[in-house]
């Protein structure tokens, strides 16, 4: 299989395009788990270009653009290392 990872650092996505993201060791904290812990490296996200262009500050700190998230799963620019298109569904 052809790795498929892209890096955030040679092409970004579309603009508002759901991909897979990698953010090395992602903690997902487990609902009523007294704080335990998965580590999920993977993640579904979607890209938003220039998210923070109106809000400089913000810009500067976290990165010009966004990763949104589904529920509680949203990430700042820097966090997501590589990312890779989401694969057509299956044949039948």
């Amino acid at each position: 299989m052809v790795d498929s990872w892209i890096n955030i650092n040679d092409e970004l996505p579309h603009d508002d395009q759901r991909v897979l993201a990698f953010i090395p060791e992602n903690k997902i904290f487990l609902p009523g788990m007294d704080l335990k812990f998965e580590i999920r490296e993977v993640i579904v996200l979607r890209f938003c270009a220039n998210h923070f262009a109106g809000n400089p500050e913000k810009a500067a700190k976290h990165g010009l653009h966004f990763w949104a998230g589904e529920g509680s799963s949203n990430r700042y620019f820097k966090e997501v290392t590589h990312w890779s298109p989401i694969p057509a569904r299956p044949q039948e």
